[in-house]
Parts: C-alpha cells; sequence; structure tokens
C-alpha cells in the first residue's frame, strides 16, 4: 500500500497542485480583456516560409497571408527552397499571379530548416522577423495581433503564436480512431499553448517557441548566433538564446492563431514525439551549466527536466509493477483502484486547463465552439497523454544510442522489430529445450 501511495503523490505534488493554482492565476489574470493601443504608423515585418515539398499546402499558405488584416504592403514575404524535389515552385508561381500585391520572393538554400532561415535572415528588411511552416495557415487577425503585442511591449524580444490543427480537416476524417487522435491531438495543443505557455512566459520561463509560427525583434534576432544546425530543436534552442544568453524576454501571443494539419496516423504521432524529446534533449545538454538538484526551486529548467524526463520513469515502474504483483498474489481490486485513482486525478488537470482554454478562445467563435464541443475528450485526454508520455520515453533511450534525425522509424516498424525480436528468442529457447 504504502508504495501505491507514494507513486500516487507524484503527479499530485508535480502536477495537480501546481496546475491548480496555475489554473486559478490564469483564469483571474485574463478575465477581462486587454485593449492594445495600434501605433500610428504600422512598422514593415518580414515573414520567413521555409519550404520543403510543399507542392500541395504552399498555396494556402501564402492565400492567408494575402487574406490577413495586416497591409499586404507592409509584408515581405521570403519563400526559403531548402531543396526541394517536387513541385513547389508552381505553387509559388501560382501565389505570384493570383496575389499581385504581395511582396513575395523566393531564394534557394542548403538542405535544412535551419539553414533555410538562417539564409532568408539576411535577406528581411522588417522590424519584425516572424516565421511560419509552409503547410499550415494564419488566422486573419495573427500577424496584426502579434506586431501589436510587440508595439506595446518594448522589453518584449521574442514571441510564440498559438498553434492549433485545422477542426475542418478533422471533422472531414472519415476513420473514427483517426479521429479521435486528433481530436486529443487538439484539445493537447490546445491547452499546451492557452494554458502550459501562458502560465510559463509569466515568468520569461517559456521552454521552447513553436517553430511552426514564432516571431522576434531583428535587431536582436541578430545578436543571436541564428538557428543552430547541429540540432533538430532549433527553436528551442533559439528561445534558448533569447532568453538565457541575451537576457531577454520571450512571451507567447495567444491570440495570434497558426493553424496546422492534424496528425495523420499513429506512426507520424510516434515519430513526431520522439524528434521532440531527442531536440529538447539535445539543447538542454548543450545548456546545462546550472542544470543540478541543488537548484531545483531557483532554476525552473531543472523543474521542467524532472517532470519531463525524470518522472517518465515512474510511469514504467509502475505500470511493470502492477503485472508482476498481479503474478505475486496482490490483490487486482488495490491494483484496479489505483489505477482509477491516478486517472482521476489526471482528469481533474484536464478540466482545469480546459477551463483555462475556453476562456483565451473568447474572441474567437468558432474554435471556442468546436472545443466546448469537444467536451468529451476530457476523459481521453489523460490515456492520450500516457501514450504520448511513452513515446517521450522511447524518445529519450533512442537519443542514447542513435543519432538524432528528423526521419526516425515509426511505430509499425518498431513494433515489427520487436515481434522479429521475440520470434528469434522463442525459437531459440526451443531449440536449447530439445
Amino acid at each position: 500500500m504504502g508504495f501505491w501511495i507514494t507513486w500516487a503523490l507524484i503527479p499530485v505534488v508535480v502536477e495537480i497542485v501546481p496546475a491548480f493554482f496555475s489554473s486559478i492565476w490564469l483564469i483571474a489574470r485574463n478575465w477581462h480583456t486587454s485593449v492594445l493601443d495600434i501605433p500610428a504608423k504600422l512598422p514593415v515585418i518580414s515573414l520567413i516560409i521555409p519550404v520543403y515539398n510543399s507542392e500541395t499546402t504552399l498555396f494556402e499558405c501564402i492565400q492567408s497571408v494575402n487574406d490577413s488584416t495586416y497591409p499586404a504592403e507592409l509584408v515581405q514575404i521570403i519563400l526559403a527552397d531548402n531543396q526541394s524535389t517536387d513541385n513547389s515552385f508552381a505553387a509559388y508561381e501560382r501565389a505570384q499571379n493570383e496575389f499581385p500585391n504581395l511582396n513575395l520572393r523566393l531564394i534557394h538554400t542548403e538542405q535544412g530548416k535551419a539553414k533555410a532561415l538562417n539564409s532568408a535572415i539576411y535577406s528581411s528588411i522588417g522590424t519584425y522577423i516572424i516565421n511560419i511552416d509552409s503547410d499550415g495557415v494564419l488566422e486573419k487577425n495573427a500577424l496584426m495581433n502579434m506586431v501589436l503585442r510587440f508595439e506595446n511591449d518594448s522589453e518584449l524580444s521574442a514571441l510564440t503564436g498559438t498553434i492549433l490543427p485545422q477542426k475542418q480537416l478533422i471533422k472531414a476524417s472519415k476513420k473514427r480512431i483517426l479521429k479521435l487522435l486528433q481530436r486529443n491531438e487538439y484539445f493537447e495543443y490546445a491547452q499546451a499553448f492557452l494554458s502550459g505557455r501562458v502560465i510559463e512566459a509569466r515568468n520569461n520561463q517559456l521552454f521552447t517557441m513553436s517553430g511552426a509560427f514564432s516571431a522576434f525583434r531583428k535587431n536582436d534576432l541578430l545578436q543571436t548566433f541564428l538557428y543552430n544546425t547541429g540540432t533538430i530543436g532549433e527553436d528551442t534552442d533559439m528561445t534558448f538564446q533569447i532568453r538565457d544568453r541575451l537576457k531577454n524576454k520571450v512571451a507567447i501571443c495567444s491570440d495570434a492563431i497558426f493553424y496546422i494539419e492534424p496528425i495523420d496516423s499513429l506512426n507520424d504521432l510516434y515519430i513526431q514525439r520522439q524528434r521532440w524529446q531527442t531536440g529538447e534533449l539535445e539543447v538542454v545538454n548543450q545548456n546545462n551549466s546550472d542544470l543540478k538538484l541543488k537548484s531545483f526551486f531557483k532554476n525552473f529548467l531543472v523543474r521542467r527536466m524532472m517532470l519531463d524526463h525524470t518522472f517518465l520513469f515512474p510511469k514504467l515502474i509502475w505500470l511493470a509493477a502492477s503485472i508482476v504483483l498481479l503474478f505475486l498474489g496482490y490483490s487486482w481490486i488495490v491494483l484496479l483502484l489505483s489505477y482509477v485513482l491516478i486517472y482521476f486525478l489526471y482528469l481533474i488537470v484536464s478540466l482545469l486547463n480546459y477551463l483555462c482554454v475556453l476562456l483565451l478562445l473568447r474572441g474567437f467563435t468558432e474554435e471556442k465552439a468546436f472545443f466546448r464541443a469537444s467536451w468529451w475528450v476530457v476523459f481521453t485526454l489523460p490515456i492520450y497523454n500516457f501514450i504520448c508520455s511513452w513515446f517521450r520515453l522511447i524518445g529519450t533511450l533512442n537519443s542514447m544510442t542513435k543519432k538524432s534525425s528528423w526521419n526516425a522509424i515509426n511505430f509499425s516498424q518498431e513494433i515489427q522489430k520487436i515481434w522479429l525480436l521475440v520470434w528469434k528468442d522463442i525459437k531459440l529457447i526451443k531449440s536449447k529445450w530439445r
């Protein structure tokens, strides 16, 4: 019994209690909407779009810029094509013909997102530099809201936008399991940005800006080493550079939304979470000067790493111990009740975050309606998060033995390798018995 009580205290102490107080702060802070001043003269901005095999999505991405409320004559758009092998150029030509008012240009760079971004930065002319991925679309007020945040806070050096999967594509999914996966992903993104990152940013403790949609004061960006080409976590590395090396302010613009394509399979989710985990570990390893346990209370990075990495292992131990204890005659009723208790605790966290997200989405009628109608995902999200935590744990283990890559082995391939290994061991055991 002591084992289960001790294990249950981990999520209570490190997740439930902090989430409760943080949610109260978030609700109180955002109960009233703040109005930002619009400057007499809006600045020129440079919008960088890294392009790699984006033939099917690039035009819609550029179209969302054209439909933006930010004046087209004040937007410089740089498409940084890093060795595409498809016909992405055709999408660029089509955009040139259909949106003649856009200041649109294409440059060719070395392969790699970080290299593409760095090349485009040197060609930018805007006061602010904004990066968006080529496989998503901007909410019409996103650019304006982000620029106004900069203009109203002179201490801001960088901002991340809010990332949400496109609800239309989720609704169009015909496979029930895939639609369930995508709705959980939507909830996860909404809570991660509109709750988690907003809370992180209150004390300049934002861990990472989204690589899909982030913005910078050009003068501050040029004081960094630019994007790190030696890691797959270049967005996290840039966050560390601005926040820790330059000691500047990094925040989130919660009302600047960028819509991405939802995950299209469990395999993609598996690869994505391993890539995120590997990139995070690479960046932290390069910036670990004060990451010691004694700094737990004064360094938020230590607490973040403990939560994101160290506490993944008790989940592994807990699940493995459950199976072992069943074979040792341990009461299955107690085991079942412990699972129910832990599930209930995480359900509370999901519910608190759900309420916070509804508050921050009040200015987006359609998004709020979709999110509210998906209330039932609160009950499946703890299970989804548990699965993702396993994927992250596997990413941690794989990062110890494999070179980081954007294209890792997917879930189906991993399962196939495991079964082949198990079958090989079974045949070996059989041969020993004969």
